[in-house]
């Protein structure tokens, strides 16, 4: 469970991965701290897609976690999630934006620059991605991920998420890039892995080493 006041540094973003049941992943928010959860379509069909959802927000939010549900806007509505994730191009973000913004947040990504993450950037979105969904299948992150969320944490206030390894302690390295958000998945659900304490011991590293926020 979520504690009332979140943790002013770095704070996980849970990625649903193919194949792992809802219990699984709503056990996970027993482990600690979770800011948000990101439903991928995974290849499901429509009806599949919404099921699992339908199955999962509620859990999700229960626990004080914000829901955001990848590609699909009619699922998000149907489902009462607090969020999108689309990506797309800059002239498809901006309508995306203008058509939802004001009743749930609008998350993109897709950026392989800097370039790319500018022009996705004028449009306003809630927060960027840098990562993809379904890569983290090394130990440490990506290092363009890793450079984009630093240069972009730096320069930009729209919120980043970068997407952590397969390792646990791969938080710590997101984290010292000063972006808001750690996106973790494999890390958390892979075979043989306790999702509850894997979030417990991602937010005592989180809690050890992370640089704190502003206010």
């Amino acid at each position: 469970m979520n504690d009332a006041t979140p943790p002013n540094r770095c704070r996980i973003v849970l990625i649903a991965p193919p194949g792992v049941p809802a219990d699984r992943i709503a056990s996970a928010f027993e482990g600690g701290d979770v800011a948000s959860l990101i439903l991928p379509e995974n290849g499901m069909d429509e009806a599949s897609f919404q099921a699992f959802a339908e199955e999962i927000v509620p859990a999700a939010q229960a626990a004080g976690a914000a829901v955001v549900v990848a590609g699909d806007t009619r699922i998000a509505g149907r489902v009462h999630a607090d969020g999108i994730h689309v990506e797309t191009g800059k002239a498809e973000l901006a309508e995306t934006i203008e058509h939802f913004q004001s009743r749930m947040m609008v998350g993109t990504g897709g950026a392989k620059t800097r370039d790319d993450a500018l022009e996705l950037g004028e449009a306003r979105p809630d927060y960027i991605f840098f990562g993809r969904f379904g890569y983290d299948n090394k130990p440490e992150p990506h290092p363009r991920n890793l450079s984009l969320g630093q240069w972009w944490a730096e320069m930009i206030q729209i919120p980043c998420i970068v997407m952590a390894g397969s390792d646990l302690a791969s938080v710590e390295t997101v984290a010292s890039t000063g972006a808001e958000f750690v996106a973790l998945s494999s890390a958390v659900f892979a075979d043989g892995v306790d999702a509850k304490a894997a979030i417990a011991r991602a937010n005592a590293l989180l809690d050890e080493t992370a640089p704190r926020f502003e206010d």
